[in-house]
């Protein structure tokens, strides 16, 4: 049998090709592709922007079903039975647990996450990315099963954004009581307002869509703020008084906007601490002005997170458990596509005609 992937041959040039599907080797699975997210970060990487992913299988948000386990697979990384049919979801990065980062406990952080995702697709076993017909999860790479009651409409972010932004908030020890602000309203500041209410925290959530913001309010922010409305002083003055003059304990910043990083660092209160995870790209185009004096005489604490430590994935599917009946999150995809139109789903990303597409392949 043959699978279908969409292959980045070139700075926004996909192109559809077929590969049969590979035999699966001892430790690993092959699982049919049911839905794939197409997140903010595809976007970077379809316009070539990735230091890593270039030639390669695009698509990393996903949820699957098994098709074969390979010799010695019988559960997951929680010990739950695993058998061909049940449904699953994986960390799109590995593991290799033998680098410095990884024997530091820094998973997240492995040496190796895109050793196999950044191969050429001719390369077996081929499909090493979501916007597929088929996932091959690789021997060492974690993978959990998907609870019978979770619909696989709302899982597929579970292992990307979900999943980060619960490390990101758990890494800022974000506590009840505290005053959160967080910048941008796409589907990471969605699942970041919903992580932390369930947290206690004051959330207060910032973007300039309408629209977003009022989607905010559904997943229980507390205040939200159009950054379009008022000028910079005004909105300084408007986290002053919803803080009680301190400013926020905490700032995530998931825009992806480089001038959120130093007006976050305005918001804080003195020894606040920022979360980036939204601004991912290094190169000169993306650089801000920042006098880091604020930094030291605020005494603010700045976290970086990049991915998550893997088990983060069963905390996300944990949180959906809790909270699926409680909050609407097919509201965080809007339009679906089929793989053959990919390129037409990455377009409409970008001109932001569509905030979070579906690929069913």
């Amino acid at each position: 049998m043959n699978g279908r992937l969409a292959a980045l041959v070139g700075p926004k040039q996909i192109e559809i090709r077929e590969y049969p599907l590979p035999s699966v080797e001892k430790g690993a699975l092959l699982t049919r592709v049911l839905r794939s997210n197409l997140c903010g970060s595809e976007l970077h990487i379809w316009r070539w922007a990735h230091p890593l992913i270039k030639n390669a299988v695009m698509g990393h948000e996903m949820v699957a079903q098994v098709v074969s386990l390979g010799q010695g697979v019988e559960s997951d990384y929680a010990g739950n039975p695993i058998k061909a049919g049940d449904r699953v979801v994986a960390p799109y990065f590995l593991t290799c647990l033998k680098c410095g980062p990884c024997s530091r406990g820094d998973l997240n952080m492995c040496q190796n996450a895109y050793r196999w995702w950044s191969q050429k697709p001719e390369n077996p076993p081929h499909f090493t990315g979501t916007f597929a017909t088929h996932y091959y999860i690789q021997p060492g790479q974690f993978f959990y099963k998907v609870p019978e009651e979770l619909p696989s409409s709302i899982v597929a972010g579970a292992n990307c954004g979900l999943s980060q932004v619960i490390f990101g908030l758990e890494k800022a020890g974000l506590s009840s009581g505290e005053n959160l602000v967080i910048q941008g309203a796409g589907g990471l500041g969605l699942y970041a307002t919903a992580v932390a209410k369930e947290k206690g925290a004051i959330v207060t959530v910032v973007d300039g869509i309408p629209s977003r913001l009022e989607l905010a309010k559904e997943f229980g922010a507390d205040h939200t703020i159009d950054l379009k409305s008022l000028s910079w002083d005004a909105l300084k003055e408007k986290v002053l008084h919803i803080t009680e003059t301190k400013g926020a304990d905490v700032v995530l910043e998931v825009s992806g906007a480089p001038a959120a990083f130093p007006e976050g660092i305005e918001l804080l209160r003195t020894c606040g601490r920022l979360v980036s995870i939204g601004n991912v790209s290094v190169d000169k185009a993306f650089e801000v002005p920042l006098a880091p004096g604020w930094i030291t005489r605020k005494s603010i604490t700045i976290i970086g997170v990049v991915r998550y430590n893997p088990w983060y994935l069963l905390k996300a599917l944990e949180f959906l458990k809790r909270t699926f009946k409680k909050l609407n999150y097919e509201k965080l995809t809007d339009k679906t596509f089929s793989l053959d139109q990919i390129q037409e789903a990455l377009e409409q990303a970008e001109n932001r005609t569509v905030t979070r597409a579906v690929i069913i392949p």
